[in-house]
């Protein structure tokens, strides 16, 4: 049902914030309120789009004092509708994207200081002119905001050898639910001048303050950078490839990848001109980067590191890229496979993890356990092995009705759940929780870790106004 907005809080809020602030009207704000694959539409009271960190402040001022809730929102590209909102006759989105100043670059210091709205690749593109470069690497990076990045701890390509966007964060400045501000935008390296509070923000989704801006590490920019796909005989010698490249190559590798024969169709069905360098017909792809700069040799060291494990049968058959456009064609299979599977409809999309040393068994296990089950579904592995993130996505029959296919999608998420708990695994290993994925934590949480989660979030947001429902559903009661 839509809101009767001349009749609503919108009103004041205009009045006290100016037009130029809020947005009321129904068309405007339903861009807001969709979610990143269009899944679920809803609404809000009102949009608000500041322009400052002062404006933020006066923002969340205002809406508390007329009692609305506030989901505040970067891009809009979650996947776990983190930032949707659930209510809209009571709930405000407080959108960053017009904070998107890149405040300061410090090349000395490897260090710069942006605004929460500012767009990931925008942010990489003018460091990149200083000979810097920031390596949290996403599908979304050309839309996706630094602020929302922060909030989810962002995950990406690159984890296994820089790590999630909390070890990439300097500091922090933070709009408390009370509006007073929180300015922590430092950026030293170290201090260790007690509880260091910017990780109480840092994935905690906009539960408890929004995040205006952030002082991020920067390193020099890999200049050199050798791609390469490869075919194996199975998951189990991803595995043993990655260990040794892992020794071999060290701290140079930047990305591996691995996925299915399935991704080469995949990414044909998305890009239909796509180039695909190989044929697929190995059992396992996987897609591997090492990157440097300086006096390192990229490309002989990719090129030593191949001649060995294809000598040793480790690698059955591979192409190493030739230049910056081979390379990124070579992604373009792995962003494809993504694609490809949005054409084919509804599916269930997971994001877990588990001891990378298990990672082959788990796989074989949680697509066995969902064949048994949903014999009709098709199964689509692939991910982050140097960090044990698999994207397990169950795909439906594309001639299934509409409720068949969400029936499908709650039964192979069900099951799939049940075999990371079995593996001591996590159901989120980088999107977070949101709303989409609340209960499946909620039925998961350990009751100290409710506590201690529960006593965090009533010391900062004693009210419950700041992304209600949101990782934890609490009531004034509870």
């Amino acid at each position: 049902m839509a809101l009767d907005l001349e009749d609503s809080p919108a009103l004041s809020l205009a009045a006290s914030l100016g037009s130029d602030i809020v947005i009321r009207d129904e068309t405007e704000i339903a861009r807001y309120c969709r979610d990143w694959h269009g899944d679920v539409s809803s609404s809000a009271v009102a949009v608000l789009r500041p322009r400052s960190t002062q404006d933020v402040a006066a923002c969340v001022k205002a809406c508390r004092a007329l009692n609305l809730a506030i989901v505040p929102q970067g891009g809009n590209t979650g996947l776990v509708l983190g930032g949707t909102p659930d209510d809209p006759a009571h709930q405000v989105v407080i959108s960053l994207e017009r904070m998107n100043a890149i405040r300061n670059i410090d090349a000395d210091d490897f260090s710069a200081v942006v605004e929460a709205g500012c767009i990931l690749s925008e942010l990489k593109d003018a460091i990149a002119d200083k000979a810097m470069f920031f390596p949290l690497a996403l599908g979304a990076q050309g839309s996706c905001r630094i602020g929302g990045n922060v909030s989810t701890n962002a995950g990406g390509i690159n984890v296994l050898r820089y790590g999630m966007t909390r070890e990439l964060v300097l500091g922090l400045e933070v709009v408390l639910p009370d509006g007073s501000i929180l300015n922590g935008l430092s950026t030293l390296r170290k201090d260790n001048r007690g509880i260091d509070l910017k990780q109480l923000f840092i994935g905690a989704e906009g539960t408890l303050g929004i995040i205006t801006a952030v002082s991020v590490k920067l390193t020099p920019y890999p200049d050199q950078v050798a791609t390469a796909l490869l075919g194996l005989a199975s998951l189990e010698d991803a595995i043993t490839l990655y260990r040794r490249a892992r020794r071999d190559c060290c701290d140079l590798m930047s990305a591996f990848e691995f996925m299915p024969p399935l991704a080469l169709t995949l990414a044909r069905e998305a890009i239909p001109d796509l180039p695909l360098p190989m044929s697929g017909d190995y059992p396992a792809y996987v897609l591997m980067e090492i990157s440097g700069c300086g006096l390192v040799d990229i490309q002989d060291l990719m090129e030593r590191f191949l001649e060995g494990v294809m000598e040793d049968g480790l690698v059955l058959d591979g192409t190493l890229a030739s230049s910056q456009a081979q390379a990124k064609n070579l992604w373009l299979i792995r962003e494809g496979m993504n694609e490809g599977q949005a054409k084919r409809g509804a599916h269930m999309r997971s994001d877990v993890s588990v001891p990378l040393s298990q990672l082959p068994a788990f796989v074989r296990d949680a697509e066995d356990a969902i064949h048994a089950t949903l014999p009709d579904c098709i199964c689509v592995s692939y991910g982050h092995v140097g960090d044990g993130n698999v994207h397990l996505n169950c795909l439906p029959p594309s001639d299934l009705s509409a409720a068949d296919k969400a029936e499908r999608i709650y039964r192979s998420k069900t099951v799939l759940n049940e075999v990371v708990d079995q593996y001591a695994g996590s159901i989120s290993a980088e999107h977070g929780i949101g709303r989409l994925k609340q209960m499946d934590f909620d039925t998961r949480l350990p009751e100290v870790k409710r506590r201690l989660l529960t006593a965090i979030k009533r010391a900062i947001d004693p009210d419950l106004v700041m992304n209600p429902g949101c990782q934890l559903n609490l009531s004034a009661e509870s």
